[in-house]
């Protein structure tokens, strides 16, 4: 059965099912070794499919993105393990290819939340965080275009949303950060220019899991020279790379209706300056496009 293909309501009741059975059945079932952490609108769903094809890789069950870590804490660790793979179908996979399984999920939110770093190292003591990063000014355009059409952003203009932003995001960081049952629509959705400032998330995720558990690439180098960064990333997970490489391909973009204004790119580019300055540490040398 293809859950995708369902209508809505009864998708939604599988899914309840699923989890049920998931958190009973929860002491039985593997535990993340991986996450793709962000950024947001970087090729993140592009990067799970590739993964997700490794064989010895088996993905969470019924959504790549569980977000656990950033708005569902509270359900409770059982709760989480619950979306994953029985630890007996990872055994079997070990079997055949004689390499230790792994599982994993995608929620790029993980990134930005202010309390998601901490409650991964305290969670998953050894799991290691991937994050993508992209072009900072062309991120945050194609974040808006894609919340303008999930219906999340009610601004069109992509002008006026960057300049909401300070108001709409006004001490909402202070409070995730204090508050763990409190949750803020525009910071999850309304972030355009924030998001871009990788350092510095960068920082606080190393600050808690360590940086040598975190492994940055550009989405401009996977989808250009998609092959040698998958590779990598298998040498940073610890996966062969040599058993088959599955199809690269290109998910979840989005047709533009226009171009961004030549002005606002311009006001953006300069912005973004010392942050990018500031990843290029994190890289070993200038992102891609500043080069």
């Amino acid at each position: 059965m293809d859950v995708r293909k369902l209508p809505a309501p009864m998708k939604r009741v599988v899914h309840l099912g699923s989890r049920s059975y998931g958190r009973l059945t929860a002491p039985g079932r593997m535990t993340p070794t991986f996450l793709i952490c962000g950024g947001q609108r970087c090729g993140t769903t592009s990067l799970y499919r590739a993964l997700a094809g490794h064989p010895v890789v088996l993905k969470a069950v019924l959504h790549k993105g569980v977000h656990y870590f950033d708005t569902s804490y509270d359900r409770g660790m059982a709760w989480y393990k619950g979306h994953f793979p029985l630890v007996r179908s990872g055994e079997k996979v070990g079997e055949r290819y004689g390499v230790q399984p792994q599982t994993f999920e995608s929620s790029p939110y993980y990134m930005y939340h202010p309390q998601a770093a901490a409650r991964i190292a305290r969670d998953l003591p050894h799991a290691r965080l991937l994050v993508l990063v992209r072009d900072p000014v062309e991120r945050a355009y194609s974040q808006h275009h894609h919340e303008v059409a999930r219906g999340f952003e009610t601004e069109r203009d992509f002008g006026a949303a960057i300049a909401l932003e300070p108001a709409r995001l006004h001490k909402q960081e202070e409070r995730l950060a204090e508050d763990p049952k409190f949750y803020s629509f525009s910071h999850q959705h309304h972030a355009y220019r924030a998001r871009g400032e990788y350092a510095r998330y960068l920082s606080v995720m190393a600050q808690h899991v360590g940086r040598e558990r975190i492994h940055v690439m550009e989405s401009e180098r996977f989808f250009s020279d998609p092959e040698d960064v998958y590779d990598e990333v298998c040498e940073f997970l610890g996966l062969p790379s040599y058993l088959e490489r599955p199809p690269f391909e290109r998910h979840n973009a989005r047709p533009r209706e226009s171009d961004m204004d030549p002005a606002l790119r311009r006001e953006l580019s300069d912005y973004y300056l010392p942050h990018d300055e500031a990843l290029a540490r994190w890289l070993g040398r200038k992102p891609v496009w500043r080069s």
